[in-house]
């Protein structure tokens, strides 16, 4: 997930590839977010997604992308790097942003603060589900993941999150969503998915979240191949 302070957030990138893996220019893409990020460092912020983990990026392609292009090497300075990436940001203290979702571990921000790292994604517990929970609109409270890993969380626990931390909205990733971006529990969450035509497998459209100076947020749509033909990028408005 990525952060401008222009106020953009995208959870992907256009080309239809995640900075970590999935997709044959994975480096080209990982490289190009650091240049951005050494070239803007005050402008420029990452958080971390669930395939910046060596333990699955290794199975998904990035590990076979840097042995077959140059050398297991570069995966595991890529692989440092990635344990450095911050898990989770508050934007102007009301939109919380995280790759995955919420977490039964998390009682208090302060703790976003005291992750140390660098660090590798644990099998469970508080980053573990920062990066792999979803919401679902079917439960209450929280419930067992068909990942098989970390939790599902229904809108009661994002209800109560943003009342507890007095916060607006919660923006997440982690998800392929058919229009770029879906809202959840009365727009109190939100799912950004920014590649277009994700792994030449679906054919949704890509989505940006844009924050105005007053909180005012407003997506911009990619439409995915089938439909690009004769199109411009759309943009939606979304007072939150």
């Amino acid at each position: 997930m990525i952060w401008t302070s222009t106020g953009c957030w995208g959870s992907f990138w256009p080309c239809g590839i995640t900075p970590g893996n999935r997709g044959k220019r994975s480096l080209e893409t990982i490289c190009l977010v650091l240049a951005y990020k050494i070239k803007y460092p005050n402008n420029f912020f990452l958080l971390r997604g669930n395939h910046e983990c060596a333990s699955i990026n290794r199975i998904y392609g990035f590990y076979d992308e840097c042995k077959r292009r140059y050398n297991i090497k570069l995966w595991k300075t890529f692989t440092d790097c990635f344990n450095c990436l911050p898990i989770a940001a508050l934007v102007e203290g009301t939109i919380f942003c995280t790759h995955g979702g919420l977490s039964p571990d998390l009682a208090d921000l302060r703790q976003l603060r005291e992750i140390d790292r660098p660090l590798d994604v644990p099998d469970h517990g508080l980053v573990c589900d920062l990066l792999w929970s979803d919401p679902d609109e079917d439960i209450t409270g929280w419930g067992e993941n068909d990942r098989g890993v970390s939790y599902t969380f229904g809108g009661d626990v994002v209800r109560n999150f943003l009342k507890k931390h007095d916060c607006s909205l919660i923006v997440r990733a982690h998800q392929v969503v058919e229009d770029g971006y879906a809202f959840f529990q009365k727009r109190k969450l939100v799912t950004l998915f920014s590649a277009p035509n994700y792994c030449g497998e679906f054919d949704n459209a890509g989505g940006a979240m844009i924050v105005s100076e007053n909180l005012t947020c407003s997506f911009s749509i990619l439409p995915p191949k089938s439909k690009f033909k004769g199109l411009k990028s759309s943009k939606k408005n979304s007072k939150t």
